[in-house]
């Protein structure tokens, strides 16, 4: 069991990872809605680093949730890009 939690975090992690990098590629977008998921996701590490000084309340309140965060900044990014590249295809309707 602790095997498939193991791997349901990574996979979470590597989603966000690379939708956040999808973001930071998107050049029409202003510089901090492009890092907005990165420094998300490095505020999620910092607070679970928390975790080896013996502060785990604070990782255990705030880092997995700031992983999410980072998700739903990402994909509502691209699909607003994706909607804005389609609208500009079809002539602006």
């Amino acid at each position: 069991m602790l095997f498939v939690v193991a791997l349901v975090g990574i996979s979470i992690l590597g989603f966000a990872l690379w939708s956040s990098w999808r973001v930071t590629r998107l050049r029409d977008l202003p510089t901090w809605r492009r890092f907005l998921p990165l420094v998300l996701i490095l505020l999620s590490t910092a607070a679970s680093l928390l975790r080896a000084v013996d502060i785990p309340q604070v990782a255990n309140a705030v880092a997995f949730p700031l992983i999410l965060a980072a998700i739903v900044v990402s994909v509502t990014e691209v699909r607003a890009d994706v909607g804005r590249r389609a609208a500009v295809r079809l002539g602006g309707k």
